[in-house]
Order: structure tokens, then C-alpha cells, then sequence
């Protein structure tokens, strides 16, 4: 029995099948890993992740009995897996935390949602059964992300001796938005995260959206009755439900920031090295601007490039003077609209080169790879970051740049991402949709002299490894225990 337990969607270490039929297993980072390596340590504690089998090699790791030590895998059926992940979690949740929908033909809530909400419930109901016979009395429990927004709540009713915790990596959808989804799916939603002691997000704006939903239902249906006022000494939601009575959710904020030294090491070691000098190749002696980003809808990448785009025109000093590094990292291809949206990516990149290139000028080096190697050279050798998501829980990338630098770069940051309350003092602040104000703003850190440049850099990489991944995860851990 563990004291300690993680739930998420994907664990920390992945199974692939070789073709002799041994399977090989691959550990992976980050700062759930670190974190829950901290509480491993200490021999008081046990530990366990629980996560889903996602490929044939993890399945197949399942059903032969092979696990890590502190994990255990859910073999949840093919089916279910794909309609709870893709027809749930990455159509319909994410697109309403993100704000996303073309809301003249979408959302569409049909017979056929309806048939992939019930596989959604039932792997949310697979992760709380394990959770509940694997938790020691009293054990801390971490739910992670909206792949799992219904586990507090079965957990709750499961177990109601646990402590229990949500974290949401995005944003929070708006009442507003919210009121397109049916009343019932509201409802089960809401109720799934009021199951948890505590629940966290990455900045008080988007917790605070989350007590707006709670707060905006009516009396009748035994919502929130209840909000924390701001003056007082924590903010949640209080709730009464028939057949359980009166409870209580805190809800704060936990601003996940970067572990230097770590990302540091990362980005000098001798393969990076090698990927920087063919870049300063490419490059010349021209400025840099660089964007690492996911092909993600909410990313902005196209209208980042529209104002690359127009900084060319209105500004052309810049033409032949600057190259844009940008690196667009294929995500949810199984997707439609993702594969088109990366396809738009590419073409309007091949647009701005056929218009403002030169033979010895290539305006956009653009990478839809997922090349960690070049990312980090491009982060050493950035003079300017644009990150400007319509919406984003966090966006790390804004933090990282700064760290890894080397000359110090300006950042140029949309109100969109989470990472803007904490960074906004000492970067070039834009609105997602404004491409003029986004050219400008381009223009105008294209010109910021090195010194203030460089003094900027050193605020902003102080702010962005304030709460590192091990520090973050154990903060939420010692907040649940004390809560």
C-alpha cells in the first residue's frame, strides 16, 4: 500500500515492443519524475504512479506482469482509451479550457459524444478503483490534468478517508464558455473536481475561473453555495450535495517554474554545442528570433508569423538582418484539424521566404521535428523569444529561453499565456490577436540596446526558476497534507 500516489494519464517510464518480442523499457523526465523521486527517498513513504498503458509495448508489459517498481499501469481497453483521450479529453475538453472552437460548427454534442462520455467516465472510473485499493489509510493522492477531471469525486466516494489533490496543466474554461456544454456534463465535470481537498493551477486567473463556474450555478442544483472572498486566508468553493452534506475545496495556485542548472546541462552538452555552430551558420551574423512551440491550435504559431511577416514590410531595415528559428513540434497528428493546422504552418513559412528572400537570405528556418537538440541551440542563440499563445496554462518555453541564453534575449509575450504574470514586468507585452502590435513589438526588441537586453534576461530567468518542478510538486504535496 502506498502513502504517496500520482494519477496521470502518461507515467514516467514507456515500453517498446522489439521485433524478437522482448520489450525494452525508457524512462522519462520532468517534474512529476523529480518529485516523486523526493518522496521515494524518504523510507517513511511509499510511493506509486499510476498511469495508463498507451502503446502495444506497455500493454504488453501489463498482461506479462513486467512493472517498474512504484508504478503500475492500467490496461484500459483499446476503445475506451481512444474515445476517453482523443474524442474527450483533446476535442472536447481541450478545446473548451483553450477557448478554441469555430462556434458556427462546433462543439456538436450528439448521440455519438454521448457514446464517447461514457468511455471517458469509464476511465476515469478504472484510474479511481486503482487508486482506492492501492492507497494506504489516509494516503495523499495527486491527480494530474483533464484527462482525469472525474477521478476526485469516484475517488471521493471510494475512498473518503484519502486526501486528495487535482492538478490542471491548462487553462480553465470560462462560465461563459462552459454554458455550451450540456447542464449534465457541467454538473459531472464540476462535481468530479469538487471531489478533491485541493485543487491547483498554474496562476490564480485561471483557478479563479474555476470558483466563477462553481459559483455561477444555480441553488437549485446543490452547486456552489459558497465562495471564499479575496481577503480571506485561502479561496475555494463550498458546496452542499444531497446524500453527502456540506464540503469544502481549496483551490490555489502553483505557478510551475524550470530547473536551471538542469535545463543549463542540457542545453551545453557536446551535441548541442554542434547544433549551435550549424545554426550561427545558417544564421550569419544576422539577429535571431525564436519560437520553440507544439503544433498546438492555441500556440498562435500563424499569426506569429503573419507579424514576422509584416515586421519585414513596414520595417524593412530588418529584411537580410534577422532570421526567424522556429520549431513547431508535430502534435495530435492522428487529429485532422492538427495535421492542417501544421501543414499552414509550412506553407506560410514557404510564403515569406518566396517573398522576401534573397539567395543569401532565407527569411524562416523553420523545423515541424520534434528536435529537442535544436531547440536548446536555438535557446543559446536567441536575441529575441516570441511566445504568444491565445491561451495557455503556463508555456515553460518563455521561461526557458531566458536561462539558457547566452547574449540575453528580449521576450516578446502574449497576455494569453500563464507565464505572463509572472514574467510580464520585463518582457514586451502583446495581444494574441493584434499581428500589428506583435510586429512592433519585434521591431522594438530588435532594437533594445545589449545592455538592457541583458539586464531584463537575468530578471526574468530569476523569476522563471522560482518554483521548480521538484519544489512545485512538493509544495502541492505539503499543501494537501496541511489543507
Amino acid at each position: 500500500m502506498a502513502t504517496v500516489l500520482v494519477a496521470s494519464n502518461r507515467g514516467p517510464v514507456s515500453y517498446v515492443l522489439d521485433e524478437d518480442g522482448s520489450l525494452t523499457s525508457r524512462r522519462g523526465g520532468g517534474g512529476l519524475v523529480s518529485g516523486l523521486s523526493a518522496v521515494s527517498a524518504d523510507d517513511a513513504q511509499e510511493s506509486l504512479w499510476v498511469c495508463a498503458a498507451l502503446g502495444e509495448g506497455d500493454r504488453e508489459a501489463v498482461r506479462r506482469g513486467i512493472a517498474e517498481p512504484g508504478v503500475r499501469m492500467l490496461d484500459i481497453p483499446p476503445d475506451v482509451y481512444a474515445d476517453a483521450y482523443n474524442g474527450i479529453a483533446n476535442s472536447v475538453l481541450w478545446f473548451l479550457h483553450h477557448h478554441l472552437y469555430d462556434i458556427s460548427r462546433e462543439p456538436v454534442f450528439d448521440a455519438e459524444f454521448r457514446r464517447r462520455w461514457e468511455s471517458y467516465r469509464a476511465y476515469n472510473r478504472a484510474f479511481a478503483e486503482a487508486l482506492a485499493a492501492e492507497a494506504d489509510q489516509g494516503a495523499a493522492v495527486l491527480v494530474q490534468d483533464y484527462h482525469l477531471a472525474l477521478v476526485p469525486w469516484m475517488l471521493r466516494e471510494l475512498r473518503p478517508d484519502l486526501r486528495i489533490g487535482h492538478f490542471t496543466h491548462t487553462p480553465w474554461v470560462s462560465s461563459e464558455y462552459l454554458r455550451m456544454v450540456p447542464a449534465d456534463i457541467v454538473e459531472e465535470l464540476l462535481w468530479g473536481m469538487l471531489g478533491a481537498d485541493e485543487l491547483g493551477f498554474h496562476t490564480w486567473g485561471w483557478a479563479s475561473f474555476f470558483i466563477d463556474c462553481c459559483s455561477q450555478r444555480d441553488d437549485a442544483t446543490g452547486m456552489a453555495e459558497g465562495v471564499w472572498p479575496s481577503g480571506d486566508p485561502w479561496h475555494g468553493v463550498e458546496y452542499r450535495r444531497y446524500g453527502f452534506g456540506k464540503g469544502r475545496t481549496r483551490v490555489r495556485a502553483f505557478p510551475l517554474g524550470v530547473d536551471g542548472d538542469e535545463l543549463r546541462a542540457l542545453a551545453y552538452r557536446p551535441e548541442v554545442d554542434e547544433r549551435v555552430a550549424l545554426l550561427r551558420e545558417e544564421v550569419g551574423d544576422r539577429q535571431t528570433i525564436v519560437r520553440v512551440d507544439r503544433t498546438e491550435l492555441s500556440k498562435n504559431i500563424l499569426r506569429g508569423l503573419l507579424a514576422y511577416r509584416e515586421l519585414l514590410t513596414v520595417h524593412p531595415e530588418w529584411r537580410d538582418r534577422v532570421v526567424h528559428l522556429a520549431s513547431a513540434y508535430p502534435s495530435r497528428q492522428d487529429l485532422e484539424s492538427y495535421r492542417a493546422y501544421t501543414a499552414s504552418v509550412t506553407e506560410l513559412a514557404e510564403e515569406i521566404n518566396a517573398e522576401f528572400g534573397t539567395p543569401g537570405w532565407t527569411p524562416v528556418l523553420v523545423s515541424v521535428e520534434d528536435d529537442f537538440t535544436r531547440s536548446l541551440a536555438a535557446y543559446r542563440i536567441a536575441d529575441v523569444a516570441l511566445v504568444n499563445p491565445v491561451r495557455d496554462g503556463m508555456n515553460l518555453v518563455a521561461k526557458e529561453i531566458p536561462v539558457v541564453s547566452e547574449a540575453g534575449c528580449a521576450l516578446v509575450l502574449s497576455t494569453g499565456a500563464g507565464a505572463h504574470r509572472e514574467l510580464g514586468a520585463d518582457a514586451l507585452t502583446v495581444n494574441p490577436f493584434d499581428v500589428s502590435e506583435t510586429a512592433e513589438a519585434l521591431h522594438t526588441a530588435l532594437s533594445m540596446p545589449p545592455s538592457e537586453r541583458s539586464d531584463r534576461t537575468k530578471r526574468l530567468a530569476a523569476a522563471a526558476t522560482a518554483l521548480p518542478p521538484q519544489r512545485w510538486f512538493l509544495a502541492q504535496l505539503e499543501a494537501l497534507r496541511g489543507s
